[in-house]
């Protein structure tokens, strides 16, 4: 990789951690400029700035990369294709999303989704994290999919590792606000947890809205709601817990299940979208919204040996070092190096 030769990037998209962990990969092998965006909280002035800043940006840069099919990719996209730059889109998963029944998906609503339709169309590549995104892309967007393809997120296998003796904790992470409720199953969880009252259950991530206040309501005495705890901070969270929960049902590939299951913990999950992609045959699987297949799931994850055997398939499917490979030759390949 050394004799990559220093081409330059403009990265686009939202301050998240897909964006700064991809970074990394992206500041070994190029030269690279960041325009860090929030296009749903941009005041009208700021869109402009941010519009002049990614023109300025395009001029300079071989390549944009962009993560999410949104404003700014489109942004992105446009002024390459005008500047005859070559352009890269992530995409995370709501872009291509249309599940009417818990109201989630750009594909549900008009403007959101012609945004995401022409970056699907018009970005010379297009990268999911799991083929299920890559599938909804081509269905729910109606594109061809020809310049769509799949790339994993990758962990690493040094900072992910259990440390300490597991309980009989149960454990599930999100950001709490009324979207992640439902698509998430963070209601499922909380009920599920007064059928097993000896069983501690910990829902971690930041209280956003008053849905903490509802979730709270439905609690029984053995949840905890520890609130915002740093990526960096949570793998002696989940080397305590024997049992992830993943009770989604809509994810791409979903980070926490993978790095929980790096720390042995035995997974519980849907069918839907990456969750299996990630899952294989090392957890239990339960239905959507079910409660009581839920409870009976973490009973027998409770109680098995597939923590090991849920490190190992992460370990060997999706390290750190395949996507920085995988994403490196993605570049490029769309420069025509």
């Amino acid at each position: 990789m050394s004799n990559i030769p220093k081409k330059k990037i403009l990265a686009v998209g939202e301050d998240s951690i897909f964006m700064l962990r991809d970074l990394q990969i992206l500041r070994e092998h190029f030269d690279v400029r960041t325009i860090a965006t929030r296009p749903k909280r941009m005041k009208r002035i700021a869109k402009s700035l941010v519009i002049l800043r990614i023109l300025k940006g395009t001029l300079w840069a071989d390549l944009t990369f962009s993560w999410f099919a949104n404003y700014a990719a489109l942004l992105a996209v446009l002024f390459s294709k005008m500047l005859r730059k070559k352009s890269i889109v992530i995409v995370g998963g709501f872009e291509v999303a249309k599940v009417p029944e818990i109201e989630y998906g750009a594909m549900l609503r008009l403007l959101d989704s012609s945004i995401a339709k022409f970056v699907l169309k018009h970005a010379d590549c297009v990268l999911t994290v799991d083929e299920s995104l890559r599938n909804d892309a081509i269905i729910n967007a109606n594109v061809n999919g020809r310049n769509i393809k799949t790339v994993p997120t990758g962990y690493d296998l040094d900072v992910w590792i259990s440390k300490g003796d597991k309980e009989n904790v149960v454990i599930t992470t999100a950001q709490i606000n009324w979207s992640t409720v439902k698509r998430k199953g963070l209601d499922t969880f909380v009920v599920a947890a007064k059928y097993l009252p000896y069983i501690k259950f910990i829902l971690v991530g930041p209280h956003v809205d008053s849905s903490i206040d509802h979730l709270r309501k439905l609690a029984s005495p053995n949840v905890e709601f520890p609130g915002f705890v740093p990526n960096e901070e949570l793998a002696p969270w989940y080397s305590r817990a024997k049992v992830y929960c993943q009770l989604s049902r809509y994810e791409g590939l979903p980070n926490a299940l993978c790095e929980a299951m790096l720390c042995e913990c035995v997974p519980v999950g849907t069918k839907y979208c990456g969750i299996p992609s990630a899952m294989g045959d090392t957890g239990f699987y339960v239905p959507y919204g079910d409660v009581n297949a839920t409870v009976e799931a973490i009973r027998n994850a409770l109680i098995s040996d597939k923590g090991k055997e849920a490190r190992e398939r992460i370990r060997i499917l999706f390290p750190w070092e395949r996507r920085k490979k995988e994403l490196v030759a993605e570049i490029m390949n769309t420069l025509g190096c």
